[in-house]
């Protein structure tokens, strides 16, 4: 069998060579290729030079072909075309037997399968189902059926080998068709659902914080998430994090409202919050001034002039357009106020990974994977949280689902999602006793805006 594969290689390899022969008769350039011959039987001749750099770079390329197939044959021969526990997937496969009878006849199951509505199903494949379609001499695997074993790995965190199982698929294939539509997911969604934000988006979104969470001047909430992985190869402590597990860091900025505005994924779970914000992309246009934050302005019933900033825990440095606690116990009013009403509004990026990872459970789990394909089911999570949420919100994130805060920022009653995963952990304020070398612009403004929300109270 592996004789007869690499004999038919070579065989194809040297008809292909024989196609793009060239010979020279009076001054003109022949070509003896299958397609060179008019309909009246006349052969025609190249006289472009490109022309001729083509077939011989192609003559070139086809001779190294035979070559490595020479010095390279294959190791194992394959045991099965298809391989017989795989042989019913049209009969018993999972998506051929139950996928419409769940969009049909039991939308409920299908939401509980996908984390959306069969609408919403058909608007993400209507935008990625282009992307996802394959052409093979098998009968090929159709996006629909790509798309919805994608959305329930990820739904449902189980291992590549029970969807395997389940769907009737080579392990192999299901890993790549996972890494592939995951890939896709990112590069066709970002776009729309995770564009890069501009001044009157940000002005959008400090009005959002201050009607939701009295905080104003508040463009977003940050905070970093460890998504735990194998150890990688060869790579000693770098993926190592304090929790004791190997990580990788996921840095997101989320609105008012939960959705993410902007990400980093893929940073060392052992560097910290305020390494990852220093080398990220996002963090250092932040703290370059390079973000397109609206110019400072006046706070509301109020003569101050503020920035416009993101705020953060303890972990991350106080600037002028990042606002973190005031560190220490036993504070001022003044001071313990205005930490109440900054946690009210930093709890939404708690909130946001909370959701996250109650609904794309393959986050729970320890990743099977390399760093870079970990990477790539991370994007794929995120993107679709906004996606969804965007337009399915009602089944995503239904009411009793996030915490319910009082006015010091306190849970009142704890979201739904916190039964289903493990809370993000957080530096509390009073950990730290001294905060770090902050610029005087900076702690001028965060004192301006502690009396500011003294005098205001809700």
């Amino acid at each position: 069998m592996l004789r007869c594969v690499v004999a038919l290689r070579c065989v194809r390899c040297v008809i292909f060579v024989i196609v793009v022969k060239c010979f020279v008769y009076e001054g003109s350039i022949w070509t003896c290729w299958d397609g060179v011959f008019t309909s009246d039987g006349k052969m025609e001749y190249v006289q472009s030079l490109s022309e001729i750099v083509l077939l011989l770079s192609i003559a070139n390329e086809l001779r190294k072909a035979i070559n490595y197939t020479r010095e390279h044959p294959r190791r194992t021969p394959r045991r099965w075309w298809i391989r017989p526990a795989n042989e019913d997937r049209d009969g018993k496969g999972f998506f051929e037997t139950d996928y419409h009878l769940l969009r049909n006849r039991d939308p409920e199951y299908f939401l509980k399968s996908v984390r959306m509505s069969p609408q919403c199903f058909d608007l993400l494949l209507e935008k990625v189902g282009g992307r996802l379609q394959k052409f093979s001499f098998r009968k090929p695997i159709s996006p629909e059926c790509r798309l919805f074993m994608t959305l329930m790995y990820l739904a449902h965190g189980s291992s590549v080998y029970v969807t395997s199982r389940l769907f009737r698929m080579g392990v192999s294939t299901v890993r790549m068709i996972v890494q592939e539509v995951c890939d896709v997911l990112w590069r066709t969604l970002v776009t729309e659902y995770m564009p890069e934000v501009s001044e009157n988006d940000w002005k959008k979104y400090s009005q959002e914080f201050n009607d939701v969470w009295n905080f104003p001047n508040c463009c977003g909430s940050i905070d970093g998430k460890h998504v735990a992985i194998q150890c990688p190869p060869n790579s000693g402590s770098l993926f190592y994090n304090y929790k004791q597990f190997h990580s990788i860091n996921l840095m997101g900025v989320c609105d008012a409202s939960y959705n993410f505005i902007a990400v980093d994924i893929g940073g060392y779970g052992g560097n910290s919050d305020g390494g990852i914000l220093a080398s990220s992309e996002f963090g250092r246009r932040l703290l370059n001034n390079q973000l397109n934050l609206p110019a400072p302005c006046q706070l509301p019933n109020s003569s101050e002039i503020l920035p416009h900033f993101i705020v953060g825990d303890a972990a991350y440095p106080l600037k002028n357009n990042l606002f973190r606690p005031y560190p220490g116990s036993n504070l001022p009013a003044q001071q313990e106020t205005f930490n109440n009403r900054l946690s009210r509004a930093r709890r939404t990026i708690e909130n946001a990974f909370g959701i996250l990872v109650a609904r794309w459970r393959i986050l729970k789990n320890t990743l099977i994977m390399f760093p870079s394909s970990a990477e790539t089911i991370v994007k794929a999570c995120v993107i679709l949280h906004n996606f969804v949420k965007r337009h399915s919100s009602t089944e995503y994130c239904p009411a009793g689902f996030v915490d319910r805060l009082d006015n010091a920022g306190n849970i009142v009653e704890p979201g739904e999602w916190r039964t289903l995963v493990e809370p993000l952990s957080s530096i509390p304020a009073s950990s730290i006793q001294k905060g770090n070398n902050a610029g005087r612009s900076a702690i001028q403004n965060r004192d301006v805006l502690a009396k500011y929300v003294m005098e205001h109270p809700i």
